[in-house]
């Protein structure tokens, strides 16, 4: 698997059911129009069930007010509220991921525990410096339906494949010992997740950089890494 596959999204339908006109109207073509329909729908919601109501909570009425756009428009661009929650689910772990792959090049020649330690502190930084991204990946995509427990399996696995690769980098570069850790990596991502709900929730009352810190120490114990 390439370096960059967690950048390849999980497939979802949430393409509108009309397509818009072709031609210019104030200055903006079609495609621009569209761009910034989607882009108000997307603020919108990330407002509305990221800080509001959440997404049960939210009547697709409330959520075209909050927009300034018609439900007419928002059918344009999605079938419903859950389309638009998928699409941003998508949206705020590419936030997170863009935030590891960033971090990558400047310690790829650093030790282990230096290149762990960057990449944890960057994914809790890239989900969490909104809290209403942390929000919605961890807390309002629980239990909405089979497709979006699929579409958030999904991106667990690709947490789980990068972790994997990156404990294979280690084991050649002889810094970990040779071992199958996929079951390490799939413990390890759900105690992200747990820890993660909990504090969105209110659950556990620590910082950021406590969340990280917490989570550093028990990926570096399971591998045996020492600071």
């Amino acid at each position: 698997m390439r370096e960059d596959s967690l950048q390849h999204q999980a497939e979802v339908g949430v393409a509108g059911r009309i397509t818009p006109g072709a031609g210019r109207y104030r200055g903006k073509d079609a495609d621009e129009r569209r761009a910034e329909r989607r882009r108000r729908f997307r603020d919108a919601g990330l407002e509305m069930f990221g800080a509001g109501p959440g997404y049960r909570g939210t009547r697709l009425a409330d959520l075209c007010r909050t927009a300034g756009l018609s439900t007419r428009q928002f059918y344009e661009e999605y079938r419903t509220l859950e389309d638009l929650l998928a699409d941003l689910h998508l949206y705020v772990n590419d936030v997170a991921e863009r935030a590891v792959i960033e971090v990558l090049p400047r310690v790829q020649d650093r030790s282990l525990p230096e290149r762990i330690t960057a990449m944890l502190h960057a994914y809790v930084q890239g989900a969490t410096s909104d809290p209403r991204h942390a929000r919605i990946a961890y807390v309002e995509i629980i239990g909405v339906s089979p497709r979006m427990d699929r579409q958030r399996l999904e991106r667990r696995a690709a947490w789980i494949d990068f972790i994997g690769r990156t404990a294979d980098q280690a084991v050649e570069r002889g810094e970990m010992p040779p071992g199958n850790y996929r079951i390490a990596a799939t413990g390890f991502i759900g105690a992200v997740n747990g820890l993660m709900h909990d504090w969105v929730v209110g659950w556990v009352d620590a910082t950021m950089e406590e969340i990280a810190d917490e989570l550093l120490q028990i990926l570096l114990g399971r591998y045996k890494i020492t600071l």
